[in-house]
C-alpha cells in the first residue's frame, strides 16, 4: 500500500495540493487498490483540507471512494478502481 505523510509539508498550501495530486496520479497509475494519506490527528484542519481536495469533481474521478480510518482518525484511505 502506498502512503503519503503530510507532516513535513503541512504549512504550505501549494505544496500540499501538489503532493496530493502527484500521489493520487502515481497510486492510480501503479494499479494500487488502496492508498493512504496521513494528515495526522492534531486539530483536524489538515484532514479537513485534504478531504475538501479529494472531494473536488476532477479529483473525485481518480478514485472509487475515500474514508477516514475508524481506528485512526489521522489516516485517510483511498480506494481505486
Amino acid at each position: 500500500m502506498m502512503s503519503l505523510d503530510l507532516h513535513p509539508i503541512f504549512r504550505n498550501n501549494r505544496d500540499i495540493e501538489l503532493a496530493l495530486r502527484q500521489f493520487l496520479f502515481k497510486a492510480n497509475h501503479a494499479g494500487e487498490p488502496v492508498a493512504e494519506i496521513i494528515p495526522g490527528k492534531g486539530s483536524g484542519r489538515l484532514r479537513t483540507r485534504v478531504l475538501a481536495f479529494l472531494d473536488q469533481k476532477h479529483i473525485r474521478k481518480l478514485y472509487i471512494r475515500r474514508e477516514v480510518d475508524a481506528g485512526n482518525t489521522g489516516r485517510i484511505l483511498i480506494y481505486f478502481r
